[in-house]
């Protein structure tokens, strides 16, 4: 009867522990999985972020002939933070954008159409932006199935 009891109380103390350790496996994956999904959050924010402040900064530029300037070290930095956070299919989209926006700009301020020598027009600049918002649809579809499973993803961009 003693014995009974005592196998019983160990066995009762190793599947506690067990548990618990369990336990703590699994609500530190879960916790390293919302660290991580914070972390993809805040990069892309900031990667948008930046694209949309020197894509207004240019076409207000184009408007008024006039110059701009813009931190490109910091554009490069964003594009790195997320490349070390984004899962595989949406690094190859990013990266995608990134050839996109060197599209646009190599039409829109390198060479001979820049806001100073040649401005373009508003529907010239749009035309020279559309390569650039089609990637970017494709990377927030990119993002939005990484982060919710959204299969669907949006038609078309918001805001620029």
């Amino acid at each position: 009867m003693m014995l009974e009891g005592l196998v019983t109380t160990v066995a009762g103390a190793l599947l506690a522990t067990a548990g618990v350790l369990v336990g703590g496996v699994v609500t530190r994956r879960a916790q390293d999985q919302q660290w991580i999904r914070d972390q993809q959050l805040a990069s892309y924010q900031d990667l948008f972020s930046h694209y949309a402040k020197f894509t207004m900064e240019l076409r207000r530029a184009h408007g008024d002939e006039r110059g701009w300037d813009y931190d490109w070290g910091e554009w490069s930095a964003t594009l790195i933070r997320v490349s070390l956070v984004a899962p595989t299919e949406v690094a190859k989209e990013i990266d995608d954008f990134g050839r996109a926006i060197n599209s646009f700009l190599d039409q829109v301020e390198r060479g001979d159409r820049t806001p100073l020598r040649n401005p373009l027009s508003p529907e010239e600049f749009e035309a020279a932006r559309q390569e650039s918002v089609v990637a970017q649809v494709r990377l927030v579809n990119a993002i939005r199935r990484s982060l919710s499973g959204d299969s669907k993803g949006l038609p078309s961009g918001i805001g620029g």
